[in-house]
């Protein structure tokens, strides 16, 4: 069961998850290519990385959007779906090229959440765009 499973409050349910573009692992990539020159040293950085990608968990759910970060400690960023003002997309020209993007959230006050490394970025501000009007 995943972090966002386990707090889902009552009535609450995930709308949407989120996965991480696939150039977000391209560290990874580069952690094992190196493998060979530096006799698997660089296996433990490989094995960090991946470990951290796999704990990232991004979602909209009926009240909120979560993002989930960390292997032992956990660090989340939470926003309510009636605080959040606008949601935004920015997207460069290789993540045009490339289909990824960071979407951003801006809410009441001075709060803000980003969700990094977007595949299907439009997708997924549409995702939550469409939980804020049903909300």
């Amino acid at each position: 069961m995943t972090y966002i499973e386990k707090t889902l409050s009552s009535k609450e349910s995930i709308q949407s998850s989120f996965e991480l573009h696939w150039i977000a692992w391209l560290p990874l990539v580069g952690w094992l290519l190196l493998a060979l020159p530096t006799f698997g040293i660089t296996l433990l950085m490989a094995a960090y990385e991946y470990l951290r990608l796999k704990c990232i968990e991004q979602a909209v759910t009926n009240r909120r959007v979560i993002f989930k970060r960390g292997i032992i400690s956990r660090h989340t960023e939470e926003m309510l779906l009636n605080s959040v003002e606008t949601v935004e997309m920015r997207q460069s020209v290789w993540g045009r090229i490339l289909g990824y993007a960071t979407i951003m959230l801006t809410g009441r006050g001075d709060s803000d959440l980003q969700l990094k490394w977007m595949q299907e970025p439009l997708e997924v501000k549409q995702a939550i765009e469409n939980n804020l009007h049903h909300h």
